[in-house]
């Protein structure tokens, strides 16, 4: 659905990326995680059509972004990081002017706003400005808003940023229902559980560069089933560490022996992120 074949984009002499090159299946929900810079948001903009590659080829649903951009846009529907809904209409009017955007008829806007409100549950407030609502709401309209012209793409750019681990917690599970109706996901976040629970496949992307791709559960696999963090002094510092073990036996054998502070547990994948990116924590 989605093909990234070599990808560059240089700002001057700068390299925001630097040659990526994946795939994301159909109906997969994809997550693209790394640290700030690292060149997520400038992917997702070139996939969109808002930013122009520098080198190599993108493919969206099968249109190359570069040579027929318009086929391309059609078949995505995007969520940016910050709220860009009008605050002074109301939330059907939100929605029907994306629908008019995207040349909907009249008809097909009316049923499309009702069915999309019901489906993120803000039907109750179709009438009202978007201005009075919540930031979680507001986020649930951001996506109802992206899914009115029947996208089979949706890009989702850190869409529950600066959200309560409550409403995010909700906002898993409308993402979760919307890939099980068949929608192809591009998800980019600094919330690596969210990445956990949500995706199929995860990319950990650093310095325009592709470190990983690989399912969760394979790339957790890579360093080890559990972990031991340690916490203690070594000369006139403090040290923080963590090791990896390849079965909780081999990790308890290696605790009895260990003075320091420390917890035994299972590894996470951010744990693997870390640990491919180059950006585990140092003795100070």
């Amino acid at each position: 659905m989605i093909v990234l074949d070599n990808l560059q984009k240089r700002y001057g002499e700068r390299a925001a990326l630097a040659g990526v090159s994946l795939h994301v299946r159909p109906g997969e929900l994809f997550a693209y995680l790394g640290p700030n810079g690292a060149g997520k948001s400038t992917t997702i903009r070139i996939l969109a059509g808002l930013t122009r590659l520098s080198d190599g080829r993108a493919i969206v649903g099968g249109a190359d972004i570069e040579a027929d951009p318009l086929a391309a846009k059609r078949q995505c529907g995007l969520v940016v990081q910050h709220t860009n809904v009008d605050n002074d209409l109301s939330l059907a009017d939100n929605m029907d002017l994306h629908g008019r955007l995207f040349g909907m008829p009249a008809g097909d806007r009316a049923e499309r706003t009702r069915v999309l409100l019901d489906y993120v549950n803000l039907a109750d407030r179709r009438d009202q400005r978007v201005g009075t609502l919540s930031g979680g709401m507001k986020r649930r309209l951001m996506i109802a808003r992206a899914l009115m012209h029947r996208p089979k793409i949706l890009f989702l750019d850190e869409p529950t940023v600066g959200l309560d681990a409550d409403v995010r917690r909700r906002l898993w599970g409308l993402i979760k229902t919307i890939q099980a109706g068949g929608t192809t996901i591009f998800l980019t976040t600094h919330y690596i559980e969210e990445a956990e629970f949500l995706a199929d496949r995860v990319a950990f992307l650093d310095a325009g560069r592709l470190r990983a791709l690989d399912t969760p559960a394979a790339l957790k696999a890579r360093i080890g089933e559990w972990a031991i963090d340690r916490y203690g002094r070594e000369g006139r510092g403090s040290v923080y560490r963590t090791d990896y073990f390849p079965d909780h036996g081999a990790a308890q054998q290696a605790a009895s022996g260990f003075s320091d502070a420390l917890t035994l547990r299972r590894v996470s994948l951010e744990d693997a992120f870390l640990r491919m990116t180059g950006k585990e924590a140092l003795p100070c």
